[in-house]
């Protein structure tokens, strides 16, 4: 009788520590509102707006008569944390949703990125060590690319770079369409 033993690994603090926190999954079809956006900025934050964004990833061993084997099955979902996403509603424009709609899109990008390399990767009799440093270097690439976003277009104030790069990640997102879960 087969059985599957699930190790789940919730790689996002506050994911871990509350696994009822409000959250939205990335969608095609969904595009963020600033009803979305329910947390508070924090006084004197030159920011105009936060998106908490993340990747979830989680993974499971397939048993037989209660001894493991290599075979398992994974999960990786690009998420939206509302209560940690907020927005200065005296200075935001639909130029700054688009923006935080881009630092989504780009979580949802390195899931695919992160399904993809764990569907092709050839992994040892080390799997739960090698899936955990798949997770971690797409996770610094992520913060990266978000990091670089920001830095390139001035938190969408360079209206031509932030044109390119949300051309950029939806071909990006169209190129890994494969991967799309």
């Amino acid at each position: 009788m087969l059985r599957f033993l699930s190790i789940s690994l919730c790689l996002l603090l506050f994911v871990a520590a509350d696994t009822a926190e409000e959250r939205i999954a990335w969608s095609e079809s969904y595009k963020l509102s600033w009803s979305d956006f329910k947390g508070t900025p924090k006084t004197g934050n030159t920011f105009v707006a936060s998106t908490s964004s993340g990747l979830s990833f989680s993974y499971g061993f397939k048993t037989i008569n209660g001894v493991p084997t290599d075979e398992f099955t994974f999960e990786v979902e690009a998420y939206f944390y509302p209560q940690n996403s907020w927005y200065d509603p005296d200075r935001v424009s639909p130029r700054v949703l688009q923006h935080e709609q881009t630092h989504f899109d780009i979580t949802e990008l390195h899931a695919r990125l992160l399904r993809k390399r764990i569907a092709e990767f050839n992994f040892s009799s080390n799997i739960k060590d090698e899936l955990d440093a798949l997770y971690d270097q797409v996770e610094r690439e992520r913060r990266e690319m978000q990091s670089r976003y920001d830095l390139e277009t001035d938190h969408s104030v360079i209206r031509d770079q932030e044109a390119a790069w949300v051309a950029r990640v939806q071909e990006l997102l169209k190129q890994s369409v494969a991967w799309k879960e």
